[in-house]
C-alpha cells in the first residue's frame, strides 16, 4: 500500500502543479482536458476501490472477528470464561476506513463525474472578461452556455457526434477562438454559411438587404465614463442592442491573413465577406470595441462550444441576473 500512497501523491502533485502553472501564467491551461483527466484518474481509483481495496478491507475485518470467535472458543475449552475478547467499533472502523489516498481520489469521483457530464454535454459556465458584447453582456457577467443546442460533441476534442441544430443569425455563441483554439470567445452570429455579409459605414447588410436598425437613447458606459451611440438591431426573430463610437472610423485596421480571406473585400468603408460552407461570421455588439470576424475571419463549425442564454450572477450588479438575446 505504501507504493500506492507515493503514486497517488505524485498524481495529485502533477494536477496541482498544472493548475499552479496555469494560474501563474506559465502555460495556457485547458480546463476541459484537466476535468477529463481528473474524471478518468478518480474513476480508475473508484473502480479499484469497489473491486479490490474495499473487499480486502472488509475481508480483513471479517478475519479479525473470526479470529476473536476462534480464540474465545479455545479459551472456553480451557475453562477460561471471563476474558473480554470483543472487536470494538473503533477497531472495526479503522480497518474499514478508506486511506487518505483513496479518500482524495475514489471519494471525489462521483462529484467530479457529475460536473464532467453536466459541463460537457448540458451547460457550461463562463465569465465575460471584456466589453466586446456591451450592452448585451457586461464585464463580470457569469453566464450559462447550452452545450447541446448546436449538437452533442465529445469532450476535449469537440467532435460533433449527434446533430441537434445549427447556429442562427442573432444567436450569442461561445466558440474556440480560431487563431488560438485554447481560448473561448463569445460573439453574436451575424452570417451563416452562404451569406454575403457587409459591414459598410457601420451599417450591416446581409445578402444585399439592410438589417433593420433603429436609434435608441445614447448608452452611458460606466467604466469609460462616456456616452456611446446606441441602436436596436433585429437579426433573426428577436432584437438586440448594439453600440457605435462616432469617433471611430469605419475602416477595418489590422485584419489578419485568415483562412478564406479571399472571400472578403476590405475598403475604407468597411468589409464585405462571403461566408464559406461550415463557417460563421460573428461580431461583438460593441461594434467599435470588438475583435471579431472582421479582423480574424470565420468561425468553423468544429470550434463551436454552445449557445449563451442566461446570466446567473454578476457580483457587481445582481440585477444583471436573467436571460438575454
Amino acid at each position: 500500500m505504501r507504493a500506492m500512497q507515493w503514486i497517488t501523491a505524485a498524481v495529485l502533485a502533477a494536477f496541482l502543479g498544472y493548475i499552479g502553472a496555469w494560474y501563474l501564467g506559465f502555460l495556457q491551461g485547458n480546463f476541459s482536458l484537466l476535468l477529463f483527466l481528473a474524471t478518468v484518474v478518480t474513476g480508475v481509483y473508484w473502480v479499484a476501490e469497489r473491486m479490490y481495496f474495499w473487499p480486502r478491507r472488509r475481508k480483513a475485518a471479517v478475519a479479525l472477528e473470526e479470529s476473536i470467535v476462534a480464540r474465545r472458543a479455545e479459551l472456553d475449552r480451557k475453562g477460561i470464561a471471563k476474558v473480554d475478547l470483543e472487536v470494538s467499533p473503533e477497531a472495526r472502523g479503522r480497518i474499514l476506513m478508506q486511506p487518505w489516498w483513496l479518500d482524495w481520489t475514489a471519494g471525489l469521483f462521483p462529484v467530479i463525474a457529475i460536473v464532467f457530464v453536466l459541463r460537457s454535454f448540458l451547460f457550461e459556465p463562463f465569465k465575460i472578461p471584456s466589453g466586446s458584447m456591451i450592452p448585451t453582456l457586461m464585464i463580470g457577467d457569469l453566464i450559462l452556455v447550452n452545450k447541446f443546442t448546436y449538437g452533442v460533441r465529445l469532450p476535449v476534442i469537440n467532435k460533433k457526434i449527434i446533430e441537434t441544430g445549427s447556429p442562427e443569425r442573432g444567436d450569442v455563441m461561445v466558440f474556440r477562438y480560431p487563431p488560438q483554439p485554447n481560448l473561448d470567445y463569445i460573439k453574436r452570429v451575424v452570417g451563416v454559411p452562404g451569406d454575403e455579409v457587409a459591414y459598410l459605414n457601420k451599417r450591416l447588410t446581409i445578402n444585399g438587404q439592410p438589417v433593420e436598425t433603429s436609434k435608441l437613447p445614447d448608452f452611458f458606459e460606466k467604466d469609460e465614463m462616456r456616452y456611446f451611440q446606441q441602436f436596436e438591431e433585429k437579426l433573426g426573430d428577436k432584437p438586440h442592442r448594439l453600440l457605435n463610437n462616432a469617433n471611430t472610423p469605419a475602416f477595418i485596421q489590422g485584419a489578419s491573413n485568415f483562412a478564406f480571406r479571399e472571400n472578403c473585400r476590405y475598403s475604407v468603408e468597411g468589409v464585405s465577406c462571403k461566408v464559406p460552407a461550415g463557417h460563421y461570421f460573428v461580431m461583438g455588439d460593441n461594434r467599435d470595441n470588438s475583435l471579431d470576424s472582421r479582423y480574424w475571419g470565420f468561425v468553423p463549425d468544429e470550434n463551436i462550444v454552445g449557445k449563451a442564454f442566461f446570466v446567473w450572477m454578476n457580483f457587481g450588479d445582481i440585477q444583471r441576473i436573467g436571460g438575454f438575446h
